[in-house]
């Protein structure tokens, strides 16, 4: 039997057995009914695989602003991916009938477990409250919750696995759900916090709050706030503390009590802050139980079917608070600890008691034989081995517990030898034999454990090391090199280079900058430009010819200055010339047939030195002939040769 409590179909829900919805789904049989959705066993024609097909209500499918908050809740839902919660499949809309397709969860819900149970032994409500809170745990931490937290909602598969369903539906029917007039609506209300009847607000703290109350009900066998219509009920969690579970089961432990409590405070701020911290406190206050108190049944018992019409009262419908009648003697009241057989005084000496004391021996008997048959080969003390886990993917593993009847938690672990997602080991190893229903940790391969080298160009050496050794990686040798881009200090390269994947530990080798390099600058005064030229720009540096200067000391083409005269340089820089064009050149004038005083004057006055050379003695002193010729330009200071007759 799914988890889905099966009804009779009303005239509003018309029987789709037999139809295929989407062109995929194939409807088996109608599961349920309720205010808001019905609910099909259906075969994915697809995968071959049954699913739970939630068909909305047309009210809802025809609200444009719900569709599209439906959609997207859906499709954030499915999202989560956790072994407790009822995994979201595929949504969609079939010619205007909006559904969505979850797992099928064969087996029952927790308001069926209370419906058969009445109460529960603090060790099976915290059983079922762990991979519940789990669930919502892992919700929370993903920025998720549920809205909608009751034991409609709490599932318990065949093989005892818990799951909790309607995530994405529950978020995007909020709003509806308060303003509802449906039965539905009176389990809700039952579970909603005071915040969000009075603000309209929640957050992860109201799902621990509806959390609480139903750990309240699975110790007591009744809701902490009940009532005949919701409003009343509302009422009630906004102006009421929640009653403490041993207001109602005298004998609670305190710290159990106290747990609850703090759960269902009024005030969110007094809560857990998430279904993971609720779920810690739980396990703190479980370690510090006996054995007597986590077996011991706090709450209303359900009633033997055994006992005859006179000591029997049939337990309500869910949500009804049992409460003693004309024909529910005391020995099974709420306020009843154990069954006991009950006294009357219907005849003298006590015959009519003596008569029932055979019959509830009976019952007793058979009730703790019962007990012991379900706890030790299906319940939670069965003995259990560890399934192999080792060399299969996460998945399989965790399908494999829940066949055994465990569950699993998962942590990760770096491996050289196994692949990421591989199963390495479990805590306790394959084999040891443990309880049914205990936890198993699967220890899954991350992998070979790698960092990658970071990026550590133009990074200050002193930041540069302690990256590396922040990404679990050291740091080896240490080489300095000149570099003209990367300031002095800071490395400019990494060996292997960066993003190299290392094992933990390895040396990161690194190259680091002495900064620009030097480069000496020679005396080039006297020397050609163009030999200057050559070899600064050979060794990187820019030669630039500055002025050209007459010089009489330094022939033309040669350097008379540089500037600067002298290093170090750097690669690039500039070194300006001043480059001599040589002495300056004056033209010889013309002194033919001059005396010779006015020759040597003129010549002289032009800067020339004069010799002169007498022909034939030299009688009558006039020039004849001049070396250079007239007109010759030759440089200032240069010998005019005169010859005078």
């Amino acid at each position: 039997m799914s988890t889905y409590t099966r009804q009779v179909s009303s005239p509003a829900d018309p029987d789709l057995s037999g139809e295929v919805i989407d062109g995929r789904y194939h409807v088996l049989e109608h599961l349920a009914s309720g205010g808001m959705a019905t609910v099909y066993r259906a075969l994915d024609t697809r995968l071959d695989r049954d699913v739970a097909l939630k068909i909305l209500r047309p009210h809802l499918a025809h609200d444009a602003e719900f569709v599209r908050r439906f959609e997207r809740e859906a499709r954030a839902a499915a999202r989560l991916d956790h072994p407790n919660i009822v995994a979201i499949l595929d949504q969609g809309d079939d010619d205007g009938r909006l559904f969505i397709a979850m797992e099928y969860v064969p087996g029952r819900t927790l308001r069926d477990v209370l419906r058969e149970e009445g109460s529960l032994t603090p060790r099976a409500a915290l059983d079922l409250m762990d991979p519940a809170l789990a669930a919502l745990g892992h919700a929370h931490q993903a920025g998720f919750m549920h809205r909608d937290v009751k034991p409609e909602n709490v599932l318990l598969r065949d093989d005892g696995v818990v799951k909790v369903a309607d995530f994405g539906l529950a978020r995007a029917v909020s709003s509806q759900t308060v303003t509802s007039a449906s039965n539905i609506l009176l389990g809700t209300v039952a579970y909603v916090s005071p915040e969000q009847v009075a603000r309209g607000i929640a957050d992860a703290r109201s799902d621990v709050y509806a959390a609480g109350l139903i750990l309240f009900e699975l110790l007591t066998g009744t809701k902490a706030f009940d009532g005949e219509v919701p409003v009343n009920i509302a009422f009630q969690h906004v102006h009421d503390d929640a009653p403490r579970v041993s207001a109602r089961a005298a004998g609670t432990p305190r710290a159990l009590d106290d747990a609850v409590a703090a759960a269902t405070a009024r005030d969110p701020d007094d809560r857990p802050v998430d279904g993971t911290a609720f779920r810690e406190l739980l396990t703190e206050v479980r370690a510090g139980l006996g054995s007597e108190q986590l077996d011991r049944r706090l709450g209303i018992l359900p009633v033997p079917a055994a006992v005859d019409a006179a000591a029997t009262a049939v337990l309500p419908q869910s949500g009804s608070r049992v409460e003693p009648t004309a024909t529910l003697p005391a020995a099974l009241s709420p306020s009843s600890r154990e069954l006991v057989p009950t006294t009357t005084d219907e005849t003298p000496g006590g015959n009519v008691r003596k008569r029932r004391w055979p019959r509830v021996l009976v019952v007793l008997a058979a009730l703790l034989l019962a007990a012991s048959i379900y706890l030790f080969t299906v319940g939670p003390l069965t003995p259990t081995p560890v399934p192999t886990l080792a060399s299969l993917t996460k998945d399989q593993a965790t399908a494999a517990l829940t066949k055994a009847g465990l569950k699993s938690t998962t942590q990760e672990a770096y491996s050289e030898d196994v692949a990421a997602g591989v199963v390495i080991s479990s805590k306790p190893a394959a084999g040891t034999t443990i309880w049914r229903f205990s936890s198993v940790v699967v220890v899954v391969s991350k992998g070979p454990e790698r960092y990658a080298v970071p990026a550590l160009e133009k990074v200050v050496l002193a930041t540069a090391i302690d990256q590396v050794k922040s990404t679990k990686l050291s740091v080896g040798t240490q080489t300095l090199a000149w570099s003209e881009t990367i300031p002095e200090g800071s490395v400019i390269s990494s060996d292997p280079a960066a993003g190299t994947p290392l094992k933990p530990g390895a040396a990161v080798n690194l190259t680091v900058s002495k900064g620009r390099e030097p480069i000496d600058l020679a005396d080039w005064t006297g020397k050609a430009y163009a030999d200057a030229a050559a070899a600064l720009t050979a060794a990187g540096l820019k030669p630039a010819e500055g002025t050209h200067q007459n010089s009489d000391s330094v022939p033309k083409g040669s350097v008379i200055s540089q500037a600067p005269a002298r290093g170090p340089l750097h690669r690039g820089d500039t070194v300006t010339f001043v480059i001599s064009d040589g002495p300056v050149l004056v033209a010889v004038p013309d002194v033919f047939g001059r005396s010779t005083d006015q020759a040597r004057q003129a010549l002289e006055a032009l800067g020339f030195k004069v010799t002169v050379e007498k022909l034939f003695g030299g009688v009558f002193g006039t020039v004849r002939e001049q070396n250079p010729a007239a007109g010759t330009q030759i440089p200032k200071g240069s010998t005019v040769t005169i010859r005078v007759v």
